[in-house]
């Protein structure tokens, strides 16, 4: 992989409670995808499985690199929109800090 990206670790949920979460995950081909979900755990077993998203479905095996937070699917799906609209640079430093 061209990026020196630690994985999430999934002990991190345990402090994050909320029923929706914005996800990213770095694929095979170093691109990243963007989600949201109830249960990353799941989402990413599935992405890995073929069975997610069309996208990462040929760029696998994928990685969780960022998860934040949403107070329902509204938002999540607001912020999801917001990351989508960011360039690489941007979304690289924000799976970063």
């Amino acid at each position: 992989m061209l990026l020196d990206i630690v994985p999430i670790n999934y002990n991190i949920l345990e402090h994050i409670p909320s029923p929706w979460y914005i996800y990213i995950l770095l694929c095979a081909d170093d691109t990243l995808y963007t989600g949201i979900t109830t249960d990353p755990k799941r989402r990413l077993t599935e992405h890995n499985a073929g069975v997610g998203a069309k996208y990462t479905q040929s760029r696998r095996p994928v990685t969780l690199v960022y998860l934040e937070s949403a107070a329902d699917r509204s938002t999540a799906s607001r912020r999801e929109w917001e990351i989508k609209q960011l360039n690489r640079a941007d979304k690289l430093a924000l799976i970063l800090n």
